[in-house]
């Protein structure tokens, strides 16, 4: 009996091992190239002796893991790289995936970190001279400067009539994740022309091909295009409205008559000085002990605003006030009138177009090599895992092997960053919240005081409430203290008799009476901070 059980859990774990092989045999079908940078790019990608790309590629871990990268070294360069496939791949040839992770260690301003699919060389390029010229078929991924912020995805598509290749853009592309995390970039290219983006293998932006919404300029032209030899007519008219012939300007129409006249009626006001200056020397102003008439010139005063002028109406030659003149019409004008000759606005006739073709799929040029060619004022730009494949079901496998587990990592880290940053804040805020409570101890507040602790019991009880609080609380202050320094001279006490005959000073009896209130204050700011301390 045992050993029937023993042969029956054989073949069990044979068709197993099996099983196994079958399917890792059925995925390594699927991918048609897969880089995971484990091993130095030396000798295996080649960098473009192209004198502009000066930048220098590392091969570099990935900050805080043991995962290796093509590493974007300094900032403010221009790069280029290329490795070639071993095989050519064909993207006409059912379902095909492009993917690859990248992580923008400094943050992204201005750069781009897109990969280019490359047609093969009988197109006319070779690595080492690999540069922007380099004809492609797809170029993918983040480009962030100024106003753009999106992921490319730009198709380049033989025009199969004209014979030209033409750049095909994705119309409203997604946006650049703005973190300093790893994040996978996947296109996929489906056999019913539908384009799916893919950012941390959640959906961003599904499309279709030969959609003229979604790809600008559309694969398929227009089957008609303004004929270019086409010209208008001399005698064509495109005014709607010209001016009536028949119309004359008026008898009275005064063309010259000024916009603004002198207010005959004005009269000067009385109190106005005449003989008297708007500014006059200043009397107490001297010449500098350092002035020397032959270098700097003959020393004149500064002037100020003469202080007679202040309570009259006004000084120096009064004269009378302008308003608008009745008779003013501006220049006259023949009214608008229906053009009886307008023919609308002239456009050239259509021609058909003789670059028009129909299609029913694209027909992508074969993949030969990928290419990194970016400019970037940022270092610290990481590419890993770059896959081609041909089941989204395997592309989905890398990611969560290879990506899922850094991003993880990264992510509560991050999280714990923002958590620290935030405890650092609270810590700040109760220096704060003490300095204050420090300040609410000193006398000089006087009345003010218990609504400077009012404030702080808020600010504490809603941290959101704190800046508004501290602001409060600073006015507070600083209006009690322009009091004390600009409150006026202090009133004589007024003296009083006392029944015995005594004199005693009212200012004596208020003295005691706001002691009083100063002590009962004084009883319940202890209560307060006892309850904060609790």
């Amino acid at each position: 009996m045992e050993e029937r059980n023993r042969r029956i859990w054989t073949q069990y774990a044979l068709l197993l091992l099996a099983g196994c092989f079958v399917s890792q045999l059925y995925a390594s079908s699927d991918v048609k190239f897969y880089e995971s940078f484990d091993e130095t790019f030396d000798g295996r990608w080649i960098v473009s002796e192209k004198e502009e790309f000066n930048g220098v590629w590392k091969h570099a871990k990935s900050e805080g893991h043991d995962d290796h990268g093509l590493l974007v070294s300094e900032k403010a360069k221009k790069y280029a790289i290329v490795k070639e496939l071993d095989n050519v791949v064909s993207l006409n040839d059912g379902t095909m995936v492009l993917q690859y992770e990248v992580r923008l260690q400094e943050g992204l301003e201005c750069g781009g970190a897109y990969l280019k699919y490359l047609r093969p060389q009988e197109a006319g390029w070779i690595p080492k001279e690999f540069s922007n010229e380099s004809p492609y078929t797809i170029m993918f991924g983040p480009d962030r400067c100024g106003a753009t912020d999106k992921i490319h995805f730009i198709l380049k598509h033989k025009n199969p009539k004209s014979g030209e290749y033409i750049e095909h853009h994705l119309k409203f592309p997604p946006s650049v994740p703005s973190d300093k995390l790893t994040h996978v970039y996947t296109a996929v290219l489906k056999p019913n022309n539908e384009l799916l983006i893919l950012v941390d293998g959640e959906q961003k932006k599904k499309a279709d091909l030969l959609s003229d919404y979604d790809m600008e300029p559309p694969l398929i032209p227009a089957e008609t295009i303004p004929d270019p030899d086409d010209k208008k007519p001399e005698d064509w008219d495109e005014r709607e409205k010209i001016p009536d012939p028949d119309a004359t300007k008026p008898d009275d129409w005064d063309e010259d008559a000024p916009m603004e006249i002198e207010d005959e009626d004005a009269e000067k006001p009385e109190g106005w000085l005449d003989d008297e200056p708007e500014e006059i020397d200043d009397p107490e102003a001297t010449k500098p002990e350092d002035w020397v008439d032959d270098e700097d010139g003959e020393w004149e005063a500064p002037k100020i605003d003469n202080p007679k002028c202040e309570e009259v109406p006004g000084c120096g030659e009064w004269t009378r006030p302008m308003k608008r003149n009745p008779a003013y019409n501006g220049k006259w004008y023949a009214p608008l009138i229906e053009n009886p000759n307008y023919k609308g606005v002239w456009k050239p006739r259509d021609i058909p177009n003789p670059n028009y073709f129909k299609l029913d799929r694209p027909n992508f040029e074969p993949i030969a090599a990928i290419g990194i060619e970016i400019w970037t004022m940022q270092d610290g730009i990481l590419f890993d895992n770059i896959l081609i494949a041909s089941d989204e079901k395997v592309a989905e496998s890398y990611r969560m092997t290879s990506w899922k587990p850094k991003f993880d990592i990264e992510k509560e880290k991050q999280k714990a960053e923002e958590a620290a940053s935030a405890g650092g804040l609270k810590g700040f805020q109760k220096m704060v919240l003490d300095l204050l409570y420090k300040v609410a101890d000193i006398p000089f507040l006087g009345e003010h005081r218990s609504k400077v602790l009012d404030l702080l019991e808020k600010a504490e009880k809603q941290p959101n409430l704190t800046v508004g609080a501290v602001i409060s609380i600073i006015i507070i202050i600083f209006t009690v203290f322009l009091k004390l320094i600009f409150g006026g001279t202090q009133q004589q006490p007024v003296k009083a008799k006392k029944s015995d005959g005594a004199e005693t000073s009212s200012s004596n009896k208020e003295g005691s009476t706001q002691k009083k209130e100063d002590q009962n204050e004084d009883a319940a700011a202890p209560r307060r901070r006892t309850r904060r301390e609790n």
